[in-house]
């Protein structure tokens, strides 16, 4: 795969020193959030893993080119670009060989990050189950790429918008561990709370680091799941929250939105119901799980 990606030197440094390296994502960047927003938001972050004492690698894909790790300029270019794909492992030969721009996926970027290397992710929160998706099999992708990739993956929970019952169900059919950090509890990206309890609980980045340590020393397979709820500070009324996302689903229903668009879509629709304030939740919680992952990723460097 080398002949199709581009590692930023200090990143292809870092990956060779064994030096604490954290994995971001660029959906978010492209799809999550609007301009200017998205681009003080990935710029804070990669500031908030130096500061923690990591190397940041925000993925992308750039004019057909894998990129691992962006600079300023190119982070500013794909936050204003219009039509870039949203890259999940189907599609990374079909932009690539058209020499498109690509935002890729929670799942994307696992797949690129264990093919360079990386063990540690911060993300928003990941993919899961669909609601009604017994009728639909709408599942995320990123459930599989949890599966299979040695990536630990450190997130606000999945996505609200989600059936959280059953993504909790398919994951442990897959055998992935959700660590609830500091919490028995499963936060659901904007709120603390869902009701649902975790596989086991640990409260330090020492003991998350000696975790996925013993798991990929035993030869076996797959990433982990570090569900850190967004702070009291900043989480949103479950039942608020709840509400507006009933509002945003039935919308998403009566305008036929499927697929790859039916997250950024209800983000979208969510962000305009709670009139901004699930947008800043959600910045929010992604500084609070990026501090978490570099936290994770330089103790388990140590290991």
């Amino acid at each position: 795969m080398n002949q199709y990606i581009d590692i930023h030197p200090r990143v292809l440094k870092a990956i060779r020193n064994n030096e604490p390296v954290v994995a971001l994502e660029s959906t978010i960047i492209s799809h999550g959030m609007p301009y200017p927003q998205n681009v003080e938001m990935a710029l804070s972050v990669e500031k908030i893993i130096e500061n923690e004492g990591a190397v940041p690698a925000t993925i992308a894909i750039i004019d057909g080119r894998i990129k691992v790790g962006l600079t300023p300029d190119e982070i500013t270019k794909l936050a204003q670009l219009k039509n870039v794909l949203k890259v999940s492992k189907r599609d990374f030969g079909y932009c690539i060989s058209k020499k498109y721009n690509g935002a890729t996926t929670v799942s994307a970027t696992m797949l690129v990050a264990s093919m360079v290397g990386i063990k540690v992710f911060a993300t928003g929160g990941i993919g899961g189950v669909h609601r009604d998706a017994q009728q639909t099999f709408d599942i995320s992708r990123d459930l599989e790429e949890l599966a299979n990739e040695n990536v630990c993956v450190v997130c606000a929970g999945a996505k609200s918008i989600l059936d959280l019952n059953l993504t909790l169900e398919y994951l442990e059919t897959k055998g992935v561990e959700i660590i609830g950090y500091q919490t028995d509890e499963l936060p659901a990206f904007y709120t603390r709370e869902s009701g649902l309890h975790v596989d086991y609980q640990l409260d330090t980045p020492e003991e998350v680091a000696k975790l996925i340590h013993v798991k990929w020393s035993l030869g076996l397979k797959g990433g982990i799941v570090v569900a850190n709820p967004i702070s009291k500070l900043y989480s949103m009324d479950k039942s608020i929250i709840d509400q507006e996302i009933e509002k945003a689903l039935l919308l998403a229903k009566e305008n036929n939105i499927k697929g790859k668009e039916i997250t950024p879509f209800l983000l979208s629709k969510i962000k305009a119901l709670t009139e901004g304030k699930s947008l800043d939740a959600n910045i929010q919680l992604v500084y609070n799980n990026a501090k978490l992952a570099a936290q994770i990723a330089v103790c388990y460097e140590k290991l």
